[in-house]
């Protein structure tokens, strides 16, 4: 295909003729056409913003198969459903929610070369058996969804996403690959690009801002007064509506609640089963339940475009998960809310929550079955010591992260590490993660006790800037003029190589001019006065770094 101009014109017919979308933006062009190019690809876009597009629409102009790795079933389902309506081609689902029946039919379209879309679950790659398989097939590309996953420094970091680098490795190393998130800063961009293995890839970065939700913080300092609050709030906003709690508990103690007020409300959590789970998305998918009151589990790969406000009970852990939450309110342009219940106290909840070191007694028993010089595979690894795939894979990437272990393509290995070492580094590891996860607490907390513009205060964690306040939060609102609202750019640059005395080297991510965030690499995020910085000299930028402002 020569030309931007012609990849543009059949990109446009693609979208009309199979999926009736009228017009394709600027980001989704761009995205697209690096992946009808071969190259490799990182699109960071909004939720709602149309990312299975970009794969979706370029695999209808080239042959193979395309494969897309994500850890959402639910959505799976979904695109599966529309790429068979659309008459885009055949798609199939690997995953652990298949029964036997269903799992033979799929494998059975895979071999014959009959499915053009496979959709599997990152656990499953953790199968040799299965990659050995999908070797076998012709693919064309390899996507994989929710790509912050794969990042400690992302705000979902899951285990089985590191193992993909070496999986593709082994599936072909000509086959592009392309990344896919709706929530990742430029740490986050570099990590994943690295934790891949992608090649000189097109970065493609959608605006962050969504001009049209109403950024809202309620303060409380007791819990029943808060309590009481919410069920007033959600109980008077046009739904339909989502209402995220901490606990399992909160959630099903919300929905009672919100019930008594006439208000037809379900609760999700990942205690239910899978049937009563399904229920609950497929109602609210389709305008049965006027709110859902759930926890975190609920709402990736959601799509309902009507959502009129996203509510939360409890405060997040990070702004990185709150942001993406948010994102489900408003996605077809209308008028939304995005309002946080805060009490102080409930920081102490999302802490506890970040905490949970991995067993010391596993980390040395993964650490004794591997051999030096004989690769171990993933299932020998399970077999051998009978511990779930997700414990097990999390303690294997933390020796392999500390420098005691190291994967191979037939396996891992032990490195010349005594084991009491190995536990000591790995130790080590586990908690550089515990204070970065800590310091996204103290990130969300500064966001809900702001004095400025909190769109500019959201915005700026993302390394985006807003030149006026925006009109449309709390802060705003409350404000007789909004030149009151402060906002002003961060004395250093976005990205600037910075170096500190006690935390060692970081990067700057935002501020402003009285402030700057810095994510150091062993200390996770630190917010600084720059006045205490020019004082005592306490950031030394680093030596020919462009960026620095």
């Amino acid at each position: 295909m020569d030309g931007s101009a012609g990849d543009t014109s059949e990109l446009d017919a693609v979208a009309r003729t199979h999926f009736g979308w009228d017009e394709l933006t600027d980001h989704q062009r761009a995205a697209m056409r690096a992946v009808l190019h071969g190259r490799d690809l990182l699109a960071v876009m909004p939720t709602g913003s149309g990312k299975s597009a970009i794969y979706l629409i370029p695999s209808v102009l080239t042959d193979g198969v395309t494969l897309v790795v994500s850890p959402l079933l639910a959505l799976q389902k979904d695109q599966i459903a529309a790429i068979e309506e659309s008459g885009a081609g055949t798609a199939v689902a690997v995953n652990s929610a298949l029964r036997a029946a269903q799992r033979r039919r799929a494998w059975q379209a895979i071999d014959s070369g009959s499915a053009d879309f496979v959709f599997i679950s990152p656990e499953q790659l953790a199968n040799d058996e299965v990659v050995d398989r999908l070797r076998r097939v012709r693919l064309s590309l390899c996507v994989v969804d929710e790509a912050h996953c794969v990042s400690a420094w992302g705000h979902d970091f899951r285990p089985d996403y590191r193992r993909l680098a070496d999986v593709f490795h082994q599936l072909g190393q000509s086959i592009p690959i392309t990344a896919l998130t709706a929530t990742a800063s430029g740490v986050v961009r570099r990590d994943i690009i690295g934790r891949l293995g992608l090649h000189r890839p097109d970065v493609v970065v959608a605006g962050f801002d969504r001009p049209n939700l109403r950024l809202i913080v309620e303060r409380y300092l007791e819990e029943e007064n808060k309590r009481s609050a919410v069920i007033d709030w959600v109980a008077a906003l046009q739904g339909p509506g989502l209402l995220y709690t901490a606990t399992r508990k909160d959630a099903e103690s919300y929905a009672e609640s919100l019930r008594d007020k006439g208000i037809a409300a379900a609760f999700y959590h990942a205690g239910m089963s899978a049937a009563q789970r399904e229920q609950v998305h497929v109602g609210f998918r389709d305008d049965a339940y006027e709110v859902v009151v759930a926890t975190s589990a609920f709402g990736m790969g959601i799509d309902k475009p009507n959502v009129r406000f996203v509510a939360h009970a409890s405060t997040p852990d990070s702004l990185d998960s709150y942001y993406q939450q948010i994102g489900r309110a408003g996605r077809d342009g209308g008028d939304a809310h995005a309002l946080l219940f805060y009490r102080p106290e409930d920081l102490g909840l999302a802490r506890f929550f970040t905490a949970g070191r991995p067993d010391e007694q596993l980390l040395r028993a993964v650490f004794g079955v591997l051999d030096p010089v004989q690769p171990t595979k993933l299932r020998d690894l399970r077999a051998a010591l009978a511990v779930p795939g997700r414990r097990l894979t999390s303690a294997v990437n933390i020796l392999e992260e500390a420098g005691a272990v190291r994967s191979t393509r037939n396996g891992f290995v032990r490195l010349a590490v005594s084991p009491d070492a190995a536990l000591t580094a790995a130790q080590e590891m586990v908690e550089l993660r515990e204070r970065v996860d800590l310091s996204r607490v103290e990130m969300m907390r500064g966001y809900a006790e702001t004095y400025s513009c909190r769109r500019v205060s959201l915005l700026s964690y993302f390394g985006e800037y807003l030149d006026e306040p925006c009109g449309n939060c709390d802060r705003c609102l409350a404000a007789e003029q909004l030149d009151d609202v402060r906002t002003e750019r961060p004395a250093h640059d976005v990205g600037t190589a910075v170096r500190h005395s006690q935390w060692g080297s970081g990067m700057v991510i935002g501020g402003d001019h009285e402030r700057v965030t810095v994510l150091f690499d062993e200390f996770g995020y630190r917010t600084l006065s720059m006045a205490a910085v020019r004082e005592k000299g306490l950031l030394e930028v680093a030596a020919g770094d462009a960026s620095a402002g």
